[in-house]
């Protein structure tokens, strides 16, 4: 039996803007599976929100850091969030 899926929300600070990192939380959230968005935000932070199983949920952040040596987090916030009915993908928003 496999646990109920959760989303979570996730705001990274550091060398999280002009370092690919949108497009590798794209990458890392196909590979495992979760549906989702990343977005740039004003200040040079970057916000993700993603749901899938938990376990899946758990791996997202270290997938994402293991392929760029480029992208450096210095801090990171993360919280439980409603679950989004009826999510097809996942997303890059933004500029």
């Amino acid at each position: 039996m496999s646990a109920a899926p959760e989303r979570r929300h996730w705001r990274f600070t550091g060398l999280v803007q002009g370092v690919g990192f949108r497009y590798r939380a794209r990458h890392a959230a196909g590979l495992l599976g979760l549906t989702g968005w990343v977005e740039n935000c004003c200040d040079g932070s970057v916000e993700l929100e993603a749901q899938g199983a938990p376990a899946l949920l758990d791996k997202l952040v270290p997938t994402l850091t293991a392929t760029s040596r480029w992208i450096v987090i210095d801090g990171v916030s993360c919280r439980t969030v409603p679950l989004v009915e009826n999510e097809r993908g996942f997303t890059v928003r933004g500029y």
